[in-house]
C-alpha cells in the first residue's frame, strides 16, 4: 500500500459500469457467478475475527449508545432518546445497502463513489457453490488488495460504522429535535457528508488518503465529523427551553454506565476489527485502546476532582469514551507508550471542552456530542501525526512505514480542516432544508411535556 494506507483503509470495491438505481434494484436478484478459480481465497480466521467484530460495532449503537444517552437524559425523554438510536440503525442500514456502500466504496473519482454497487448489486459477483469466494478491494486501481475476507462481512462492518456516525448527532440535539426531522436529516447527512468523507480518506483513490491522511479506524471519518455536526445542530436549533432554571439532572446514571461499557467492550470490534484480519495489527490495536480508554477515564477524573472537590461516575464515563474516540485513528499507528499519551491528554482537554468552553460559549451540546467526539477525535487526529510508529504501517511498497513528523502533523491538520469545513457546511444546509420542509424542532408543548408522550405516545411508569 501507499503512505499512510492501513489495511482498514483500503477499503473500496472494484469498479463496474455505472448502473442507474432502478437497474441496481431489478438486477441485484440475479447477479452472475465470479470464477472460484480466479478469486482470492477467504481465510476462516480473519473472517471469524470480522464477523465478530462487525457485532461489536452494532453492540455499540444498540444497545450500547442508546442507553449511554438515555441514561443521562431527564425521565420524560428517555424513550424517545433510545429510539433516536433504534431507528436511526434500522434507517442507515437501508440506506447503506441502497447507496450509501456504493457512494464509499466504488472506485468513482476521488471525491465521491459511484452507483456501480447501488443496491449491492456486485455481492451477488462472489457466490460461487453457495458461499463467498472473496473479493479484491480497488480491483482498477493503484491500491488494490485482495482481501481475506467476504464482500458481505466488509460491507457489514463498514455498514455498522455508517450506523453509529449519525447516532452520535443525536447527543447534541436531545430532547428537543422532532422525530420526523431526525430521520430525514440522518439519511441526507449519511449521503451528502459521511459517504464523501469516508471515500476522502478510505478509497485507495479517495484524496485526503492519497494526501497522506492517517485514519486507522474512523477519528475522522465518524468522530469529528458526528462531533462537528452535533455542534452545528445544537447552534442552529437553540438551547433546551429551561436550561439553567429548570432541574437537568440525568434520569438514571446507572444507564449510562451500562451504555459506557457497551461501548468500551465494541469499541474493541471498531479499533482491533479495522485491521481487517485476526493478526498483530489487531493484536496492537486491541492493546492501545484499553491503555488509551483507561488512561483518559483516569484523566478527566483526576481533572474533575480537583477542579470540583468530587469525582463523579458521569466524569469517569465521559473520559474514558473520550479516550475511546482520541485512540481511533491512532490504535494502528501507535504502540502502548503513545496510546497512554493521547489518553492522558483527551482526558483533560475533553473535560476543558465539555464544561468550560461550552459555557464561555453559551451552546447547548445536550450530551457532549462535540465536547466528547469533536474534540476528542480532533485530539487523536493530531496526535496520530506526532506518535506514529512507521513499522506499525509498514509494506512492500513502503517499507518505512507512516512515521509521526511535523510533515504527517499537517497532512492531518489539513485532513481535519478540511473534514470541519465540509461537515460544517453541509449539515448548516440539510438542516436549514429540513427546516423549511417539515421543521426542525418540537414545539414548547411538545418540549415541556416531553418527547416520550408528545412523539411517540408512550412514558415510563
Amino acid at each position: 500500500m501507499g503512505k499512510g494506507f492501513s489495511l482498514f483503509a483500503a477499503r473500496t470495491a472494484p469498479a463496474r459500469p455505472a448502473l442507474a438505481l432502478f437497474a441496481g434494484a431489478v438486477g441485484f436478484l440475479a447477479a452472475g457467478s465470479a470464477s472460484a478459480a480466479d478469486a482470492p481465497q477467504i481465510d476462516s480466521g480473519d473472517t471469524a475475527w470480522m464477523l465478530v467484530s462487525t457485532a461489536l460495532v452494532l453492540l455499540m449503537t444498540i444497545p450500547g449508545l442508546a442507553l449511554f444517552y438515555a441514561g443521562m437524559v431527564r425521565k420524560k425523554n428517555v424513550l424517545a432518546t433510545v429510539m433516536q438510536s433504534f431507528a436511526i440503525c434500522s434507517i442507515i442500514t437501508l440506506v447503506w445497502m441502497i447507496a450509501g456502500y456504493s457512494m464509499t466504496f466504488s472506485t468513482g473519482t476521488p471525491f465521491i463513489g459511484g452507483l456501480s454497487k447501488a443496491f449491492l448489486y456486485t455481492i451477488g459477483d462472489h457466490i460461487s457453490k453457495g458461499a463467498d469466494i472473496g473479493f479484491t478491494l480497488g480491483a482498477d486501481s493503484s491500491n488494490a488488495t485482495v482481501m481475506t475476507i467476504p464482500e458481505s462481512v466488509f460491507m457489514s462492518f463498514q455498514m455498522t460504522f455508517a450506523i453509529i456516525a449519525p447516532a452520535l448527532i443525536a447527543g447534541a440535539y436531545a430532547e428537543r429535535m422532532k422525530f420526523s426531522a431526525m430521520c430525514v436529516f440522518s439519511v441526507l447527512w449519511s449521503l451528502l457528508v459521511y459517504a464523501p468523507i469516508a471515500h476522502w480518506v478510505w478509497s485507495p483513490i479517495g484524496w485526503l488518503l492519497n494526501l497522506g491522511t492517517l485514519d486507522f479506524a474512523g477519528g475522522t471519518v465518524v468522530h469529528i465529523n458526528a462531533g462537528v455536526a452535533g455542534l452545528v445542530c445544537a447552534l442552529v436549533l437553540g438551547r433546551r427551553r429551561g436550561l439553567g432554571t429548570d432541574d437537568m439532572a440525568p434520569y438514571n446514571l446507572t444507564y449510562a454506565v451500562i451504555g459506557a461499557s457497551l461501548l468500551w467492550v465494541g469499541w474493541f470490534g471498531f479499533n482491533a476489527g479495522s485491521a481487517v484480519g485476526a493478526n498483530g495489527r489487531a493484536g496492537m490495536a486491541l492493546a492501545t485502546t484499553q491503555i488509551a480508554a483507561a488512561a483518559a477515564g483516569v484523566s478527566w477524573m483526576v481533572a474533575e476532582w480537583l477542579r470540583s472537590g468530587k469525582p463523579t461516575v458521569l466524569g469517569i464515563i465521559s473520559g474514558a469514551v473520550g479516550g475511546l474516540v482520541a485512540i481511533t485513528p491512532a490504535a494502528g499507528f501507535v504502540l502502548p507508550g503513545g496510546a497512554l499519551i493521547i489518553g492522558l491528554a483527551t482526558g483533560v482537554i475533553c473535560y476543558w471542552s465539555a464544561t468550560t468552553l461550552k459555557h464561555a460559549f453559551n451552546y447547548d451540546d445536550s450530551l457532549d456530542a462535540f465536547g466528547v467526539h469533536g474534540v476528542g477525535g480532533i485530539v487523536g487526529a493530531l496526535l496520530t501525526g506526532l506518535l506514529a510508529y512507521g513499522p506499525l504501517s509498514a509494506t512492500d511498497a513502503n517499507p518505512g512505514g507512516s512515521s509521526g513528523s511535523l510533515h504527517q502533523l499537517l497532512v492531518q491538520t489539513e485532513a481535519v480542516g478540511v473534514t470541519i469545513v465540509w461537515c460544517g457546511v453541509m449539515t448548516f444546509i440539510i438542516l436549514k432544508v429540513v427546516d423549511v420542509v417539515i421543521g426542525l424542532r418540537v414545539s414548547t408543548e411538545q418540549e415541556q411535556e416531553g418527547l416520550d408522550v408528545a412523539l411517540h405516545g408512550e412514558r415510563i411508569s
